[in-house]
């Protein structure tokens, strides 16, 4: 079973069926595969990793219109690639996990979903850790007369034209659909807490030759693709051993800044006060120039009341609006889906993680048998393409498969304290970096501060280090339930 539709949970099911495992069902909430870039439809969503990055590295796309891909490129190329390899078969659509209960005995996850009960040997979680939005709590939220929504969930049959409209938040998604409907609304409200830092973005149109040549000819293809993969690597140094190397990326910054925001007063208020890579870097060459028009007014304090027509920030004033969005973010370090599944002891697992978020080499965790968690703590970047991670953490999936048929094992897990040896590293690795030192808080951590979300080391030490499944890191049960279809 295979929980997620997405880059995730399509790669698993091509890598099963490229080793002629065909047992499986894929449970998408959604009305078609492609996860995130499935349901983010907001205007001027974009991904902010180089497209030529951002595709599976054994089915490339020479067809990116773009160097830094929109969404509907992303979500289409997903769509291709599920055709390609006939995945849709094996999709239950509208299908979301209500329930997933390990059976020690058995060897076995009794599933309940929307779509109806499964049981199966091996549990794939792979819903994503951007696919919970978080809307704050906010007083007097429910009094508010107007139109709401969060940016995940974008409501296009809301006319934001001659709106007054509140925006939530200066993160990722509101630099990207703020300066697309700011021509339209009557009046905008930003409220940012807290300034990100944003670079001059990079993007440009690829040329029809472009195209042509990675057609023709793939290897080019790969060969650019490795030198933009080398050039992002190149920025870990300064996340994670000497967060001073990021200084040259902020003086670009305020550079971008002061281009673009003559007014000194309002330059302060908008420079962060915590280290470039703290929070994540934002790539925007519209977001300057569209909180500068007479229209916006960006205020510099976070909401803190909603009225039926109205909303009020720290400031005290109130302020006029007819509808509220949130670019508030996603629930990446709680991971929701974790009150869902309960293993051994019968506990969920967000229940295990209320200590302390981990698992072990971001794969598997101790206590629940055969469950693979794709994205799973520690395994986030701030800098590479999160494909590279996924492809990493799928051989070695499709290596723990191949093992456990060899050996006649039907069921893993890890060992607790090589789990607990792991995680005890990654957060002795994490003191050094950006994210720790740097002087914010962001959603990478969770409710005690640690960084649960991020890789602090290089995207190819990860892929090292996951290269094989050694068993002597597991706990093997063997027995003799159905035989593991060939891996091989």
């Amino acid at each position: 079973m295979i929980v997620g539709g997405g880059f995730s949970g399509m790669g698993m099911a091509i890598q099963l069926k490229q080793a002629g495992i065909e047992d499986f069902v894929v449970l998408e909430r959604d009305d078609d595969v492609g996860g995130t870039w499935w349901a983010n439809t907001y205007p001027g969503c974009a991904c902010d990793i180089p497209s030529h990055l951002y595709s599976y590295s054994f089915a490339m796309n020479p067809d990116w219109s773009r160097t830094y891909s929109p969404q509907p490129e992303i979500r289409d190329y997903l769509l291709d690639v599920a055709d390609r390899y006939d995945l849709r078969r094996h999709v239950r659509f509208g299908a979301e996990l209500t329930d997933a209960v390990w059976d020690d005995e058995a060897r076995r996850w009794h599933i309940e979903s929307s779509h109806g009960p499964f049981v199966a040997r091996f549990l794939v979680a792979a819903m994503g850790p951007l696919s919970a939005p978080s809307i704050p709590e906010l007083p007097g939220m429910e009094s508010f007369e107007g139109t709401t929504f969060h940016s995940a969930g974008w409501n296009h049959d809301h006319d934001l034209r001659g709106r007054r409209v509140a925006v939530v938040g200066t993160g990722a998604s509101a630099v990207q659909f703020v300066p697309e409907i700011q021509a339209d609304v009557e009046q905008l409200y930003v409220f940012q807490r807290t300034p990100p830092w944003v670079l001059p973005h990079p993007d440009r149109k690829v040329s029809k030759l472009e195209k042509r040549l990675y057609r023709r000819f793939p290897i080019l293809h790969r060969l650019v693709r490795g030198g933009i993969y080398v050039a992002r690597e190149s920025m870990v140094p300064g996340f994670i051993l000497a967060p001073r190397l990021m200084r040259l990326l902020e003086r670009l910054s305020r550079r971008h800044l002061r281009k673009h925001v003559p007014d000194p007063e309002l330059r302060e208020r908008l420079t962060p006060e915590y280290t470039l890579g703290c929070k994540r870097i934002l790539p925007s060459s519209k977001w300057y120039p569209a909180i500068m028009k007479p229209n916006v007014e960006i205020v510099t304090q976070g909401l803190t009341e909603v009225g039926p027509n109205w909303v009020k920030g720290e400031d005290g004033v109130q302020r006029e609006v007819d509808t509220i969005i949130f670019g508030t973010g996603f629930l990446a370090s709680e991971q929701p889906w974790a009150k869902l599944v309960r293993g051994k002891d019968g506990r969920p697992l967000a229940e295990h993680w209320e200590d302390e978020v981990q698992s072990y080499r971001g794969t598997t965790v101790a206590g629940f048998p055969n469950m693979f968690t794709m994205i799973g703590p520690n395994t986030g970047l701030g800098h590479n393409s999160m494909v590279y991670m996924i492809e990493s953490q799928l051989s070695y999936v499709m290596d723990c498969l191949r093992t456990m048929e060899e050996r006649g094992v039907s069921a893993i897990e890890p060992r607790r304290d090589a789990q607990q040896a792991w995680n005890d590293h990654i957060q002795k690795r994490m003191e050094r970096t950006v994210w720790t030192t740097g002087g914010c808080g962001s959603w990478y951590l969770d409710s005690q501060g640690r960084n649960v979300t991020l890789w602090p080391k290089s995207t190819f030490r990860f892929r090292r280090e996951l290269a094989h499944f050694d068993p002597e890191e597991y706990v093997m049960h063997s027995g003799a339930p159905d035989r593991v279809p060939s891996a091989a």
